[in-house]
């Protein structure tokens, strides 16, 4: 019991969470990435966003076929649920716009990673400094590397070696890829 109640208090109520997502569904990057989902023919439904607790000490993820989940026992204010659901979408627009995305391919998955680091805003430097990561020249790219190895190095299909690897070969490419932006935000 008494780690239950530890829990519950970490981070908000699923509730809290839901209605946290309702709001940033009416963001504007949010908005952004949604209307270019539905341009590039991915239909989001009513449930593709919602809030759970996780077992796993993480902000959220994209799951294929079942949308965007948000960790509310993670969650504690809304620009937190803002960063979470922007990057996730991300990860879905990627796969939305290639047909052949293979998340178990470590290459694939670095790719969507390194887009979704470097265009959420995760690496921003107000983020790094509240992470304490006090690096004034480079951090950006810094951090999209250190988020990129932590996400991949959990895909049980990358040993830590593959997933490096695969983020240097795919590491242009992507990091230049900002689409559907014009620019990174």
């Amino acid at each position: 019991m008494e780690e239950e109640s530890y829990k519950k208090y970490e981070g908000c109520t699923v509730n809290e969470c839901e209605n946290m997502i309702q709001r940033s569904l009416r963001t504007p990057m949010v908005k952004f990435l949604m209307e270019h989902m539905d341009k590039a023919g991915c239909k989001l439904g009513d449930n593709f966003i919602k809030a759970v607790n996780c077992e796993q000490q993480m902000g959220g993820g994209y799951l294929r076929g079942n949308g965007i989940v948000v960790c509310s026992n993670h969650m504690k204010i809304q620009d937190d649920v803002n960063q979470v659901v922007i990057h996730e979408l991300i990860h879905a627009y990627d796969e939305c716009r290639a047909a052949n995305l293979d998340w178990s391919n470590c290459a694939h998955h670095a790719c969507s990673e390194i887009r979704a680091g470097h265009l959420s805003g995760d690496c921003h430097y107000k983020r790094e400094l509240l992470r304490g990561f006090m690096k004034i020249r480079g951090h950006e790219q810094d951090c999209v590397r250190r988020r990129v190895m932590k996400s991949v190095t959990s895909n049980p299909f990358c040993s830590e070696t593959a997933a490096k690897d695969a983020m240097e070969a795919v590491w242009d490419i992507c990091y230049n890829d900002t689409k559907p932006f014009d620019r990174a935000p």
